[in-house]
Parts: structure tokens; C-alpha cells; sequence
């Protein structure tokens, strides 16, 4: 699942930047971005892969952490793919811009992250 997180990551990354072509240009892509703005679903593309690097950050340390102390399990896997899955929809519907089901979306993406990290409350 970490790899997919990275991919979906990758994929989120591309398609912001190709959202803000049409709107800057690559001079101002290529550039070093000073004061350059982007709006509509250009704008929402990039803080959807930004987010995403926030949380995968915190879902890389746990999945590794969790496999290195031998810790994963049936809950930490299904909270894996839960997450996965949560920030591919989460991705989605951040570009179409429905913003209450983007933070629903969001939580739910939270809990698979909670159920990975669960592994080390329940460690004995």
C-alpha cells in the first residue's frame, strides 16, 4: 500500500502541473514560482498533492515502523488499504471542488491511518 500512496502521490503531482499549464504558462512553472497564483481546479489540484505529502509523510513512518517492530496485522493492512483508497476519492473529489464530502472523505482516510498506528497501542 505505501508503494500505491507513492504513486497516487506521483500521479497527483503531474496533474497539477498540467492543470496549471494553460493558466501560467511553463516560463512561469519553470520559473521560481514568485507570486504566480493558480485558481479553479488548478488551484485545487495542488493543495490536494500538497495535503497528500502531509499525510504521506505520517503513513510511511507507520506502515515501516509497524513492519520493521514485526507489529502488521489484519487491522493495520485494512487500515492501509482504507487510507489508500480514502486519498484516491479524497484526491477526486477535491479537483471536482465538492468541499463537506472532500472533508468527510478526509476522515475517513484518518481512521485507516489510526488503524495502522493501532498496532502499537495493542503490542504487548
Amino acid at each position: 500500500m505505501l508503494f500505491w500512496a507513492v504513486v497516487l502521490t506521483l500521479v497527483q503531482m503531474v496533474v497539477a502541473v498540467t492543470l496549471a499549464i494553460p493558466q501560467v504558462g511553463m516560463a512561469a512553472l519553470a520559473g521560481n514560482r514568485e507570486g504566480v497564483t493558480y485558481e479553479g481546479m488548478a488551484d485545487r489540484g495542488l493543495r490536494a498533492h500538497r495535503n497528500m505529502l502531509e499525510s504521506l509523510v505520517l503513513f510511511a513512518a507507520l506502515v515501516i515502523a509497524a513492519h520493521l517492530a514485526g507489529l502488521s496485522n489484519a487491522t493495520s493492512a485494512l487500515g492501509a488499504q482504507i487510507f489508500v483508497i480514502a486519498r484516491l476519492v479524497y484526491a477526486v473529489v477535491y479537483l471536482i471542488g465538492i468541499p463537506w464530502l472532500r472533508t468527510g472523505v478526509w476522515a475517513i482516510g484518518l481512521i485507516g491511518l489510526l488503524m495502522v498506528g493501532s498496532v502499537f497501542l495493542t503490542a504487548s
